[in-house]
């Protein structure tokens, strides 16, 4: 199976994409193909594998983000169909089109799958340094979420205020850009020292969850090396 739509693909304009304020950012709608987007939704990994992540103390005195958490790594058992579409995100296609939005070859990727239930929140936070960016694909669809529970990601402007080891509210910031997260739709965005993200407390029925799954696009470190080849 082939997940990507090309023409989809092709779409994105690297330097707008980089040029874009407050720190480059794009959201897609239909990038992968609809069926197999269906496909990824049917084999989503059962809640059973995922870990509790509640409560963690974060730095710079953050709110927790608290969340269900799956890490791929060697010997997690997953449906065909995604470990199909992480072939192809490891493949040499995928990784051409990421660079020349990120402008680097230079990178390694990781992925994982957060579902985050009624109650929880992404307070707002610029991610570590060994980041480039991150890709974060959305699996809610109208028939079993509805928009007016959250779980858009919030693209945030501090107007150059904050320094990312600080603690900001989500109403201390210029502006706010949410990425629509409903159906087959995705978004990426480059890590910089203003690249402010977060998601409100979200506000669902008892057993819904938002679910995503991330490509964390990494600077190419000798560890970074490492999880790669062994994830091979």
């Amino acid at each position: 199976m082939q997940y990507f739509d090309e023409t989809a693909l092709s779409r994105l304009d690297p330097q707008a994409f980089r040029q874009r304020r407050p720190y480059p950012w794009h959201s897609f709608a239909g990038l992968l193909r609809d069926e197999a987007f269906e496909r990824l939704r049917a084999d989503l990994p059962p809640l059973t594998m995922f870990q509790e992540v509640f409560g963690k103390a974060r730095r710079h005195g953050q709110q927790s983000h608290d969340r269900y958490a799956l890490e791929h790594e060697p010997g997690v058992a997953l449906a065909a169909s995604w470990q199909g579409f992480i072939d192809e995100l490891q493949g040499a296609r995928y990784r051409a089109w990421l660079g020349r939005a990120l402008g680097t070859q230079a990178f390694e990727l990781r992925f994982h799958w957060h579902y985050t239930p009624s109650g929880s929140s992404v307070s707002p936070h610029c991610d570590a340094a060994r980041k480039l960016g991150s890709h974060i694909f959305y699996f809610n669809t109208e028939a079993d979420w509805d928009a007016a529970w959250g779980g858009e990601t919030l693209i945030l402007d501090d107007g150059g205020r904050f320094s990312p080891r600080s603690a900001p509210a989500f109403d201390d910031f210029v502006s706010a850009q949410g990425s629509e997260s409903l159906g087959n739709r995705s978004l990426l965005f480059a890590r910089n020292g203003n690249s402010w993200h977060g998601v409100r407390e979200i506000r669902c029925p008892k057993g819904a969850l938002r679910k995503v799954f991330i490509v964390v696009i990494e600077r190419a470190t000798l560890a970074a090396r490492l999880r790669r080849l062994l994830a091979a």
